[in-house]
This record gives structure tokens, sequence and C-alpha cells, in this order.
């Protein structure tokens, strides 16, 4: 018989709330539905985060560091070219959106229903190590100096590859609908876009 630790309940609390977050949203969530789905009662879901507010904000703020992490810290870049590197990027932040296709309308919804929540995003990206930023903004500019990349702001740069990949998470539910696309056509379609945004984006750079 498998003995729960504190930890492991915490864990499980955050991975089921998770789930039903992307799945009903925040508003239709209760703390008493996540402590049934977890085998707790809901005391020991606000011994752990006080309130529904709190869970949802520690699950929030561990997506925005996952993301960053995983789109900066990209293992075996180091001797890529900048152009090389971005496709790399993109690729590997739209892989990171398949992976959780709703968790970009539940942040939407969440920075609608609380504009405070900008506030955070802003802090998190400024805890980003500054190497981060700094050394692929040097190699931008380096890639600019030799001609192979037009001028343009590293931010002005990532803005337009996340808009881009987070669209077709946003919009698929419409599209799907529309278009009648079984889970085959649906995959497809999303492959598809992910060959599109970094051929987009790469030509976009062309000086």
């Amino acid at each position: 018989m498998e003995i729960k630790t504190e930890q492991s309940t915490e864990k499980n609390i955050l991975e089921v709330a998770e789930r039903l977050f992307l799945e009903r949203g925040f508003a239709m969530t209760s703390t008493t539905e996540i402590a049934k789905e977890v085998g707790c009662n809901q005391a020991l879901v606000h011994y752990y985060f006080r309130t529904k507010d709190n869970l949802f904000n520690t699950i929030f703020e561990q997506k925005f560091k996952d993301f960053f992490q995983w789109v900066f810290e990209i293992k075996g870049t180091e001797k890529l070219e900048f152009l090389d590197k971005l496709k790399l990027i993109i690729e590997s932040h739209f892989d990171l959106l398949m992976n959780n296709p709703k968790m970009p309308g539940l942040i939407l919804n969440e920075l609608s229903r609380k504009p405070e929540q900008m506030k955070m995003i802003r802090d998190r990206i400024q805890a980003i190590p500054v190497k981060l930023f700094s050394e692929l903004n040097e190699e931008l500019q380096t890639a600019i100096a030799l001609g192979k990349v037009r001028k343009i702001d590293l931010i002005d740069l990532i803005v337009s590859m996340v808009t881009m990949n987070v669209a077709i998470f946003v919009m698929m539910p419409v599209v799907e609908s529309i278009l009648s696309l079984d889970e085959t056509k649906k995959k497809l379609l999303i492959q598809h876009r992910r060959a599109e945004n970094v051929d987009f984006i790469l030509k976009s750079l062309r000086p």
C-alpha cells in the first residue's frame, strides 16, 4: 500500500487542478471537485493553497516559468548559427503548445478575468536570467551585421513567434467546428501550421 507524503499530495492536487482548470475553466472548477478527484477532503486543498485563486496562480506561474525555460534553455544549440537556432526555438515553442493546447485559452481567459495578472507575467519575464536574452540578442545583432538578417528588435521577433504559434491553438475549437475536422485532419493541420510558421518567420527576416 502506497503511503502518501505531503509532497505527493500537494503534487496530486496541482496535477488534478491543472487538468480541471484546462477542461472546465477557472470559474467552473471548485475546490470541492478538485478534492474529490484527488481523493482527499476539501480542507486539505485549503491547507496547502488556502484559496482557489492561490492554487490557480501556483499553476499559472509554473507554466510561464516552464515556457521560458523550455524556449530559451534548449540544449545543443551552442554551435548553431542564429537562424538555425531560431528555427529550433520556434519549433520547440510550438511543440510546448501542442503538448498543452488548452493552456493559451486558459491564460487569455484568466488575463481577461484578472488583468493584474499581467504584472505577474512581467515579473516572470524579468526573472529570466539576463544572460539568456543577452546571448540570443548578441547572436541576432551578429547576424544583422553580417547581412544575414534584416534589422529587427529581439522582443518584436519573440512577439511574432508567440502570437503566430498561439493563434492556431486558440482558434482550433472554431476551426474544428467549421471544417468538421476529425482527429487525423486536425493533427495534419497543426503540423502544417508548425512548418508554415517557421517558414514565414524565417522568410520575414531576410534582409
